[in-house]
């Protein structure tokens, strides 16, 4: 394991002892709690699971996921190289096609849409609401102990979205998998921008083959849960695409997203670097800059002062001498700004290595990064995270982490406001049609008061849902979380405010089993934390695959 023998920012410091003993404490920790829960079973205190504190059956499941066992070799194997060659558009497309492949092929044994089609699920509450979803919608509180258990634990929105789609024609249970498995699958994209936006592309990259592959895939073919996962994902990632610094901050070093000068706090143990690497920056003549987002972008800053040359990002200024100047005479001593159409017409189909509009952006799309541009962004993004209590009660205390790009970004007044108001369409939409959310929070309680889930001990269920979470992020993932924390940054605040999310979920004791696939929403962010094993990785890779493969075919989940 040489090749990933040393965590970045800590030279010197051999990764695999600590991955070694994060794996260590992981699986000693999951199967205490699971042998409890065996322990608890035999002395009929819980006679709801069959294998606490998983809500399944135990089985050996082997040949069946043969093509599943390869797909995983496969990506160990290709899925590192792909993050270090691949341009990141199609990076994203490619992770996005990969991780719903991986959750079909994992799934196909037992049928993709077979627990959609349960009569506890979503797809069996549609015959009450009929044709008429305005008149389903303002008795749903009044109704709600006629209709299927999920219809039950849940808000009215799944249900309404699968009659949207059943009344545009598409009736098979397939296609509620197809759209379950689309936006499921989505959310490694939106993770991995987030990432991008808020700390650095190079951790996006590296967190992208976990996302990809981790064991939270056993729910994404299989639960409405997953919609929720996407939904969520992109709720923060067009958030945090709206209200992310447009550049004109202090450049950043390679690690340790956060400058120096500014209010915000800065990595411990880096500041000299940082101090170093700014230094050196505004000495080689890039002025209130971000280089990772100028590395990234490729953005010219139509407003710094001083020459075209420098303010050409990085990989223009080599070819300057010989290519440039021949093609573009004026970029000598003229600004790129608001004229560079009408100054420079070869730049939009002349090839400087890769196409010249893409390595301009800020000439030839100046109003992406504009103040209009980010309210439509950060609406759109206000409405989908105002839909998340209507989809499930339980993502209210995922709405830390919007929270928490708010505070990494702190964005202009204009942009928390129309948030806000994005935020308020669902819930007012709701409101006009009947349905009223505090009314569905206390009809739900009592119906889950008054079935078996009420029944599980609080105490061991506190613990045992948390050993799930552990089990489906995996032990690389929750062997980094301490390290990630720990290190801080945006990335660390990510993660803090997804545990802070889980926590206070779980502390409200309304989660007691059933949490493999509620987990999902949350789950998701926490493996990307497996990004800091240092590329490329693939023995955590497959240690990740190979528990995903493990759960599988030991375990027969409703889901």
């Amino acid at each position: 394991m040489r090749e990933d023998a040393v965590l970045p920012g800590q030279p010197g410091y051999p990764a695999y002892r600590r991955a070694a003993v994060g794996a260590v404490v992981w699986a000693g920790f999951v199967a205490v709690v699971f042998g409890v829960g065996a322990a608890l079973r035999a002395a009929g205190k819980l006679p709801v699971d069959p294998v606490p504190p998983l809500h399944a059956s135990a089985r050996l499941l082997i040949g069946p996921l043969v093509p599943a066992a390869v797909v995983a070799l496969a990506g160990v194997a290709v899925l590192p190289a792909a993050v270090r060659r691949l341009r990141w558009r199609p990076l994203l497309t490619v992770a996005w096609l990969a991780s719903a492949f991986w959750a079909v092929v994992l799934q196909w044994p037992d049928g993709v849409s077979r627990p959609l089609t349960a009569p506890t699920e979503y797809l069996a509450g549609l015959p009450a609401m009929g044709d008429h979803p305005l008149s389903w919608l303002r008795g749903f509180t009044r109704h709600l102990q006629e209709y299927p258990t999920h219809v039950k634990g849940h808000p009215p929105l799944p249900d309404l979205i699968l009659w949207i789609l059943r009344w545009t024609g598409l009736n098979e249970p397939g296609w509620a998998a197809a759209l379950v498995i689309a936006v499921g699958t989505s959310s490694t994209a939106a993770i991995a921008m987030t990432i991008r936006t808020l700390a650095d592309e190079e951790t996006a990259r590296r967190a992208l083959p976990f996302l990809v592959l981790a064991p939270t895939v056993i729910c994404l073919a299989t639960s409405m849960d997953a919609l929720f996962l996407g939904a969520a994902a992109w709720a923060v990632a067009l958030t945090a695409e709206a209200t992310a610094p447009a550049g004109e901050d202090t450049p950043h070093p390679p690690w340790g997203t956060i400058p120096l000068q500014s209010s915000s706090p800065v990595d411990v143990g880096h500041k000299a670097f940082h101090r170093l690497w700014i230094t050196v920056l505004q000495w080689a003549g890039v002025h209130g800059r971000s280089t990772a987002r100028t590395a990234r972008d490729g953005a010219v800053d139509a407003q710094a002062p001083g020459p075209a040359r420098e303010r050409l990002p990085a990989v223009f200024r080599p070819r300057l001498g010989r290519l440039a100047r021949e093609r573009f005479p004026a970029a000598s001593g003229t600004r790129l700004g608001r004229l560079a159409r009408e100054r420079f017409p070869a730049a939009s189909r002349t090839r400087l290595g890769r196409p010249a509009r893409e390595r301009l952006p800020a000439a030839f799309r100046p109003r992406q990064g504009s103040l209009a541009w980010r309210l439509v962004v950060v609406s759109v993004g206000g409405i989908v995270t105002g839909s998340l209590p209507y989809l499930n009660y339980g993502l209210v205390t995922i709405l830390a982490l919007p929270l928490a790009v708010f505070l990494l970004t702190r964005p202009r007044r204009a942009v928390v406001v129309t948030f806000v108001l994005g935020c308020a369409v669902v819930p007012l939409a709701f409101t006009l049609g009947g349905f009223l959310w505090w009314d569905g929070v206390a009809a739900t309680h009592a119906a889950w008061a008054a079935g078996a889930g009420s029944e599980r001990p609080y105490a061991y269920f506190l613990v045992g849902d948390l050993a799930v979470l552990a089990l489906i992020i995996g032990p690389m993932a929750a062997g980094a979380l301490p390290y990630v924390l720990r290190r801080g940054g945006a990335f660390g605040v990510l993660t803090a405010a997804t545990l802070l999310g889980v926590l206070a979920l779980d502390l409200s004791g309304v989660t007691r089993g059933e949490v493999e696939r509620i987990w999902l929403p949350y789950a998701a962010w926490l493996t990307a934390a497996a990004a800091v094993h240092r590329p490329p990785a693939r023995r955590a890779l497959l240690l990740q695959a190979v528990t995903a493969l493990l759960i599988q075919a030991l375990v027969r989940s409703p889901w």
